[in-house]
């Protein structure tokens, strides 16, 4: 029998927490969303002031990752990268995304979920995400 181990929503709690409490330290507002191993979605925040868009992208960075076993931003270099001309639609799927800011979650060398920030510069986005990620692996 094939079994997958996933984040779970305390895990969730745990990096939405940390990255809302480093938000609001900055005065800053973004969509903090966690994801599972399949890339659904088991938490999300939206900070007041957070641009609306961000719901969705935040959402789709963190399925992005999760799905492709790597942060979302190396899904979209092949697309930025001029000289392959890849473009993000040959993946099939809308909510593929390859701005950064989505990160999977490794536990013992297993994507078990991902988390994602949306909302601000993506370099931002990434250490945020970084954050979160960091709050649950410390945690286990």
């Amino acid at each position: 029998m094939f079994q997958r181990n996933s984040l779970g929503h305390i895990e969730a709690q745990r990096a939405i927490q940390a990255i809302q409490a480093e938000l609001l330290g900055r005065g800053k507002a973004a969509v903090v969303a966690v994801a599972d191993a399949h890339g659904e979605l088991i938490g999300l925040l939206r900070l007041d002031g957070a641009p609306l868009p961000s719901i969705v992208i935040a959402s789709n960075k963190a399925w992005t990752a999760a799905r492709e076993r790597k942060p979302s931003r190396e899904l979209g270099q092949a697309a930025r990268d001029a000289a392959t001309g890849f473009d993000m639609a040959y993946f099939g799927d809308a909510r593929y995304i390859g701005w950064g800011g989505g990160l999977p979650v490794l536990i013992d060398g297993v994507v078990v979920g991902a988390v994602a920030v949306s909302g601000l510069p993506e370099m931002e986005d990434i250490e945020l995400a970084q954050i979160g990620l960091s709050a649950i692996v410390d945690g286990m």
